[in-house]
Protein backbone atom coordinates (compact mmCIF):
# COMPACT_ATOMS: atom_id res chain seq x y z
CA UNK A 1 0.00 0.00 0.00
CA UNK A 2 1.29 3.29 -1.01
CA UNK A 3 2.42 5.83 2.23
CA UNK A 4 -0.38 8.53 2.28
CA UNK A 5 1.40 12.42 2.70
CA UNK A 6 1.65 14.22 5.40
CA UNK A 7 -0.03 17.39 3.09
CA UNK A 8 -2.61 14.41 2.55
CA UNK A 9 -2.89 13.88 6.04
CA UNK A 10 -3.21 17.40 7.33
CA UNK A 11 -5.66 18.23 4.28
CA UNK A 12 -8.16 15.51 5.59
CA UNK A 13 -7.50 16.53 9.75
CA UNK A 14 -8.26 20.16 7.76
CA UNK A 15 -11.59 19.02 6.08
CA UNK A 16 -12.68 17.42 9.30
CA UNK A 17 -11.69 20.42 11.38
CA UNK A 18 -13.45 22.81 9.14
CA UNK A 19 -16.76 20.90 8.78
CA UNK A 20 -16.81 20.06 12.89
CA UNK A 21 -16.54 24.28 12.97
CA UNK A 22 -19.12 24.40 10.83
CA UNK A 23 -21.76 22.18 12.39
CA UNK A 24 -20.95 24.01 16.10
CA UNK A 25 -21.31 27.68 14.40
CA UNK A 26 -24.27 26.25 13.27
CA UNK A 27 -25.97 24.14 16.15
CA UNK A 28 -23.72 24.37 18.78
CA UNK A 29 -21.55 21.84 20.55
CA UNK A 30 -24.43 20.17 22.75
CA UNK A 31 -26.98 19.49 19.39
CA UNK A 32 -24.20 18.70 16.53
CA UNK A 33 -22.94 14.91 17.17
CA UNK A 34 -19.71 13.10 15.26
CA UNK A 35 -22.35 11.57 13.10
CA UNK A 36 -23.01 15.49 11.74
CA UNK A 37 -19.53 16.36 11.45
CA UNK A 38 -19.29 13.04 9.61
CA UNK A 39 -21.92 13.94 6.99
CA UNK A 40 -20.68 17.37 6.64
CA UNK A 41 -17.39 16.46 5.96
CA UNK A 42 -18.17 13.97 3.41
CA UNK A 43 -15.69 11.48 5.13
CA UNK A 44 -16.01 7.91 5.92
CA UNK A 45 -16.93 7.18 9.97
CA UNK A 46 -13.88 5.37 10.00
CA UNK A 47 -11.74 8.01 8.64
CA UNK A 48 -12.71 10.68 10.90
CA UNK A 49 -12.54 8.53 14.24
CA UNK A 50 -8.70 7.64 12.89
CA UNK A 51 -7.90 11.42 13.25
CA UNK A 52 -10.29 12.03 16.72
CA UNK A 53 -11.36 9.55 19.05
CA UNK A 54 -14.03 11.94 19.57
CA UNK A 55 -16.39 15.29 19.54
CA UNK A 56 -14.13 16.58 22.81
CA UNK A 57 -11.06 15.54 20.83
CA UNK A 58 -12.61 17.53 17.62
CA UNK A 59 -13.70 20.66 20.18
CA UNK A 60 -10.22 20.71 21.92
CA UNK A 61 -8.06 20.72 18.56
CA UNK A 62 -10.60 23.80 16.86
CA UNK A 63 -10.24 25.55 20.10
CA UNK A 64 -6.19 24.98 20.12
CA UNK A 65 -6.24 27.22 16.90
CA UNK A 66 -9.09 29.20 16.63
CA UNK A 67 -7.44 32.16 19.21
CA UNK A 68 -5.09 33.42 16.34
CA UNK A 69 -5.48 36.88 17.52
CA UNK A 70 -1.79 36.15 20.13
CA UNK A 71 -0.37 37.08 17.04
CA UNK A 72 -0.73 40.80 16.10
CA UNK A 73 1.42 41.90 18.94
CA UNK A 74 4.23 39.74 17.37
CA UNK A 75 6.45 42.71 15.71
CA UNK A 76 6.46 46.00 14.97
CA UNK A 77 6.38 49.42 16.67
CA UNK A 78 3.67 50.42 18.88
CA UNK A 79 1.68 52.35 16.23
CA UNK A 80 1.74 48.49 14.04
CA UNK A 81 0.39 46.49 16.87
CA UNK A 82 -2.00 49.36 17.48
CA UNK A 83 -2.95 49.06 14.06
CA UNK A 84 -3.00 45.38 13.70
CA UNK A 85 -5.43 45.41 16.58
CA UNK A 86 -7.58 47.66 15.00
CA UNK A 87 -7.71 45.85 12.06
CA UNK A 88 -8.74 42.70 14.15
CA UNK A 89 -11.54 44.57 15.27
CA UNK A 90 -12.52 45.17 11.83
CA UNK A 91 -12.32 42.25 10.69
CA UNK A 92 -15.46 41.17 13.40
CA UNK A 93 -17.66 43.60 11.34
CA UNK A 94 -17.42 41.56 7.59
CA UNK A 95 -19.80 39.49 6.52
CA UNK A 96 -17.62 36.29 5.78
CA UNK A 97 -16.86 36.43 10.01
CA UNK A 98 -20.15 35.37 10.93
CA UNK A 99 -19.59 31.63 11.71
CA UNK A 100 -16.44 32.19 13.34
CA UNK A 101 -18.18 34.61 15.80
CA UNK A 102 -20.69 32.04 16.59
CA UNK A 103 -18.08 29.42 16.62
CA UNK A 104 -16.28 32.06 19.25
CA UNK A 105 -19.99 32.82 21.29
CA UNK A 106 -19.68 28.70 21.68
CA UNK A 107 -16.54 28.10 22.36
CA UNK A 108 -16.78 31.06 25.47
CA UNK A 109 -19.90 28.83 26.51
CA UNK A 110 -18.34 25.84 26.43
CA UNK A 111 -15.29 27.20 28.38
CA UNK A 112 -17.83 27.70 31.66
CA UNK A 113 -18.72 23.54 32.16
CA UNK A 114 -15.23 21.78 30.01
CA UNK A 115 -12.17 21.94 31.86
CA UNK A 116 -10.09 21.17 29.09
CA UNK A 117 -11.49 24.29 26.82
CA UNK A 118 -11.56 26.53 29.36
CA UNK A 119 -7.73 25.42 30.30
CA UNK A 120 -7.17 25.98 26.27
CA UNK A 121 -9.21 28.99 26.03
CA UNK A 122 -7.08 30.57 29.16
CA UNK A 123 -3.61 29.72 27.79
CA UNK A 124 -5.09 31.67 24.24
CA UNK A 125 -6.02 34.56 26.39
CA UNK A 126 -3.10 34.60 29.02
CA UNK A 127 -0.44 34.59 26.40
CA UNK A 128 -1.10 37.80 24.38
CA UNK A 129 -2.39 39.35 27.23
CA UNK A 130 1.03 38.51 29.12
CA UNK A 131 2.48 40.02 26.05
CA UNK A 132 0.47 43.05 25.58
CA UNK A 133 1.16 44.01 29.45
CA UNK A 134 5.26 43.78 28.70
CA UNK A 135 4.89 46.18 25.74
CA UNK A 136 2.37 48.72 27.55
CA UNK A 137 5.19 48.84 30.51
CA UNK A 138 7.43 50.27 28.03
CA UNK A 139 5.57 52.74 27.26
CA UNK A 140 4.51 56.43 29.38
CA UNK A 141 1.19 55.70 29.93
CA UNK A 142 -1.32 58.24 31.40
CA UNK A 143 -1.73 58.10 35.07
CA UNK A 144 -3.16 55.34 37.02
CA UNK A 145 -3.43 52.94 34.34
CA UNK A 146 -1.98 49.27 35.04
CA UNK A 147 -0.35 47.80 31.92
CA UNK A 148 -1.37 44.04 33.05
CA UNK A 149 -5.29 45.50 33.26
CA UNK A 150 -5.43 47.82 30.00
CA UNK A 151 -4.41 44.70 28.50
CA UNK A 152 -7.47 42.53 29.68
CA UNK A 153 -9.63 45.50 28.71
CA UNK A 154 -8.35 45.33 25.24
CA UNK A 155 -8.95 41.75 24.94
CA UNK A 156 -12.12 42.73 26.87
CA UNK A 157 -13.08 44.92 23.95
CA UNK A 158 -12.71 42.24 21.35
CA UNK A 159 -14.76 39.78 23.06
CA UNK A 160 -17.26 42.12 23.85
CA UNK A 161 -17.28 43.36 20.05
CA UNK A 162 -17.50 39.72 18.74
CA UNK A 163 -20.30 39.00 21.34
CA UNK A 164 -22.35 41.95 20.69
CA UNK A 165 -21.42 41.63 16.70
CA UNK A 166 -22.97 38.32 16.48
CA UNK A 167 -26.43 39.11 18.13
CA UNK A 168 -26.69 42.99 16.92
CA UNK A 169 -27.17 43.32 13.10
CA UNK A 170 -27.18 46.93 14.10
CA UNK A 171 -24.51 47.83 15.45
CA UNK A 172 -21.83 50.31 13.69
CA UNK A 173 -18.46 48.47 13.33
CA UNK A 174 -16.67 51.79 12.35
CA UNK A 175 -18.14 53.58 15.04
CA UNK A 176 -16.69 50.95 17.43
CA UNK A 177 -13.41 51.00 16.08
CA UNK A 178 -13.21 54.56 15.46
CA UNK A 179 -13.96 55.23 19.60
CA UNK A 180 -11.37 52.48 20.01
CA UNK A 181 -8.89 54.20 18.23
CA UNK A 182 -9.38 57.30 20.03
CA UNK A 183 -9.36 56.01 23.48
CA UNK A 184 -5.87 54.11 22.24
CA UNK A 185 -4.70 57.23 20.69
CA UNK A 186 -5.75 59.37 24.52
CA UNK A 187 -3.86 56.70 26.98
CA UNK A 188 -1.07 55.20 24.70
CA UNK A 189 1.40 57.96 23.32
CA UNK A 190 3.09 56.95 19.54
CA UNK A 191 6.25 55.71 19.22
CA UNK A 192 8.80 52.80 19.19
CA UNK A 193 8.18 50.73 22.21
CA UNK A 194 11.02 48.24 23.57
CA UNK A 195 10.72 44.99 22.36
CA UNK A 196 9.42 42.90 24.28
CA UNK A 197 11.05 39.38 25.89
CA UNK A 198 7.92 37.45 25.63
CA UNK A 199 7.13 38.28 21.46
CA UNK A 200 8.18 34.40 20.55
CA UNK A 201 5.13 33.42 23.23
CA UNK A 202 2.59 35.06 20.98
Amino acid sequence: MPKVSEAHLAARRRQILDAAAACFARDGFHRTSMQDIVRESGISAGLVYRYFAGKDEVIAAIVTEWHDQRQMFATGTVDERAAAYLDYLRSVGEPSSAARLRLGVQIWAEAVRNPRVRELSRRNVDDPRAAVAEILRAQELAPGLDPDALARVLIAVYQGLLVQTSWDETLDNAAYVNTVAALLAAIIPPGPPSAPRTAERC
